[in-house]
């Protein structure tokens, strides 16, 4: 392998690394976090194979660069996701852990619904959709810890 080949590689790892979200895969292991951290948690229930808001919100927002960037040390992210496709089903404990965040935060069933949660399990604001550019949105996220 020439050290072209090996820094492209080195490259290409560093930059998932830095561009990946930390979206906890388990709402006890974001909560964990928060407290430890003195964060605030984004919760995004979402019907990812499903609800066109929650896959344009999925695709514009929280894959763009510029919430990942910034998410990273200001948010602990958790996605409470109720897919319907066969294909992209989620584990029992998973699906049951959602239903019942649910039943807490999002008993009116939208979706997409963003809640910002205190680390002491607080709702500090709701969202949902809105066509806004990524910072936009940050401010609008932000808009609710202040």
């Amino acid at each position: 392998m020439s050290l072209k080949t090996i820094a492209s590689i080195v490259f290409f790892l560093c930059s998932i690394f830095v561009f990946s979200q930390n979206w906890q895969p388990k709402y006890a292991e974001a909560l964990v976090l928060a407290k430890e951290q003195g964060k605030p948690m984004i919760v995004v229930f979402s019907g990812s194979d499903w609800c066109a808001p929650c896959i344009k919100l999925e695709r514009n927002i929280w894959q763009s660069s510029e919430f990942k960037t910034y998410s990273q040390n200001h948010y602990v992210l958790y996605k409470a996701d109720f897919p319907r496709k066969k294909s992209n089903q989620l584990s029992q404990e998973i699906a049951k852990q959602n239903a019942e965040l649910a039943q807490r935060l999002n008993a009116s069933g939208h979706f997409p619904l963003i809640v910002v949660l205190s680390p002491d399990e607080k709702v500090l604001g709701k969202t949902g959709y809105k066509k806004l550019n990524p910072d936009a949105y940050i401010s609008l996220l932000n808009t609710f810890i202040k």
